[in-house]
């Protein structure tokens, strides 16, 4: 397997409409813009943006798919990956200081503290799309092409295999990303997923909402 790689990002643009959306506004709420701009401001120093990943080679089995560094018998990851000769494997996170923001207002303001959540998940989605575009970029260089990332318990793909993700990259030397026993992440805006390369432009879903079964009050319209 190829070595696992580390990128360090400088803060994605902001997103102001998906802020609002993950705080589950309706419609542009200016009444709320200069909250989100305070909060942003004091989250800005507090915010770091890191990702991890390594290249591997997929092949699909019939029966099951060989990730090298797992197996899994998903049928939604296997759609996802048709026609992918290797993938990429990567975590990513913003860090703790959101959290300790989140907490810091959860009793004394808790609209500040549904904010920093928002905000947090806005970041969190930021740089996974920073890093899916530099990874489409560098394979669209050499002919290659990617598909929308896909993460443990999107469809039937299982969110156990965090475990394996998370031993595959080192998560916790290389980004200061943990799992516990429940299968949650710290700091808790991180994300794992897969990248499929291959030579066919996708044909499947976009990512994220689109492959996502889960009824989530927070699903992209």
């Amino acid at each position: 397997m190829t070595p696992v790689r580390i990128k360090i990002y400088d803060a994605p643009e902001i997103n102001v409409k998906e802020i609002l959306r993950y705080a589950g506004a309706r419609g542009e709420m200016p009444e709320l813009k200069p909250l989100i701009s305070e909060c942003l401001a004091e989250a800005k120093d507090k915010l770091t943006y890191k990702v991890c990943y390594r290249q591997l080679s997929v092949i699909d089995n019939g029966d099951f798919l060989d990730l090298s560094f797992a197996t899994t018998a998903s049928n939604d990851l296997r759609k996802n990956l048709r026609g992918c000769e290797s993938v990429v494997l990567f975590g990513a996170t913003i860090g703790l200081g959101i959290d300790r923001l989140i907490a810091k207002y959860s009793s004394v303001s808790p609209v500040k503290a549904l904010l920093f959540q928002a905000i947090g998940a806005e970041r969190i989605e930021s740089l996974c799309d920073t890093f899916n575009s530099e990874i489409k970029a560098e394979h669209m260089a050499v002919g290659k092409a990617t598909r929308p990332r896909f993460s443990p318990g999107y469809g039937d793909f299982p969110i156990e295999m965090q475990r394996k993700i998370f031993d595959a990259l080192d998560c916790a030397k290389n980004i200061g990303l943990t799992l516990n026993g429940s299968m949650l992440m710290s700091p808790s805006k991180s994300v794992t997923a897969i990248i499929g390369i291959g030579e066919i432009e996708c044909k499947t879903p976009a990512s994220g909402c689109a492959t996502c079964s889960a009824d989530c009050d927070y699903r992209r319209k």
